[in-house]
């Protein structure tokens, strides 16, 4: 017997963490982090049969305008029982609560079965991101170019994000994104720079002219790229790769042992440079849209 219901006990998240977890391994989360990012809207669910947790999903307003986030997941052993289809109606009964038209989802692109049965839905291939990983080393410290000066976030991380906020949008606005994206700042100060000491501000003059972002992976000894962006009249002067240097540093000056970072399609420059830092071509992530499906 398949049960449905909210996850929102400590042992019901710890229990949604470790499905999703074990089903997407390479971007595992933990109870904790759920907690964190919690925002209104959002919809946990988590899925037993016989008592035993199989499934877990999730529906919350997405960054594209008028879309909602949607995503099943059904441990291997569990599939081709219905689960998924029981978990996907209740998702798309919340994003139509939501008040949303539209869905989007992300498919690992070497499940074709899971690409096949967001497609039942009527979802389409729009965009792809690439998963890129770095195996830390003995790393420089950065060189950083004449007239600037890298700052970490650390202790000022929510003047520092404020300070950078309007070189973020014009990233947010410049990226080859399916669609119109829409972000807040409240959304910019409660996500980004969660680990703020590894997170850093190209200054010119004081002026921030860059930014990179370091995040909490669920991992052990690893961590995720935030947001890396340089005000438009600066770019291709070095900054970019000077606080990705910076933030190799650190990294492995504090005991972390890799970095991951995603990266959309046609953001190819960025994937270039971070394979001139050594990172390599690790997965690729589709993202699909589509219209809300009709109700009944």
């Amino acid at each position: 017997m398949i049960e449905l219901r909210a996850a929102e006990s400590d042992g019901d998240l710890e229990a949604w963490a470790s499905v999703k977890s074990a089903v997407v391994p390479n971007q595992p989360v933990t109870a904790e982090q759920l907690r964190a990012s919690d925002e209104e809207g959002r919809l946990l669910l988590l899925a037993e049969a016989d008592g035993e947790p199989v499934g877990c999903g999730i529906a919350a307003p997405s960054h594209f305008n008028g879309l909602a986030f949607v995503a099943a997941r059904v441990l291997p052993g569990h599939r081709r029982r219905g689960i998924g289809t029981a978990i996907a109606a209740a998702l798309v009964d919340h994003a139509r609560a939501l008040g949303r038209d539209g869905l989007s989802a992300f498919v690992d692109a070497a499940e074709p079965a899971s690409m096949a049965f967001v497609e039942r839905y009527g979802l389409s291939e729009v965009d792809h991101e690439l998963e890129q990983r770095r195996v830390l080393g003995n790393e420089p410290a950065a060189a950083v170019p004449d007239g600037l000066e890298l700052v970490a976030v650390a202790d000022r991380r929510d003047e520092l994000l404020r300070a950078v906020w309007p070189i973020a949008q014009q990233g947010y606005a410049d990226m080859p994104l399916p669609g119109v994206i829409s972000y807040t700042l409240d959304e910019w100060l409660r996500e980004e720079a969660t680990i703020a000491a590894g997170s850093f501000v190209a200054l010119e003059r004081g002026a921030p002219v860059g930014y990179a972002g370091l995040l909490t992976h669920a991992e052990i000894g690893c961590a995720h790229h935030g947001l890396t962006v340089v005000r438009r009249d600066r770019r291709r002067r070095g900054i970019a790769i000077a606080l990705k240097r910076a933030q190799l540093n650190w990294a492995a000056q504090n005991g972390l042992s890799e970095l991951v970072t995603w990266t959309q399609r046609g953001n190819e420059a960025m994937q270039a440079l971070n394979r001139r830092l050594g990172y390599a071509d690790t997965s690729r992530s589709i993202t699909f849209q589509g219209p809300l499906p009709s109700s009944g």
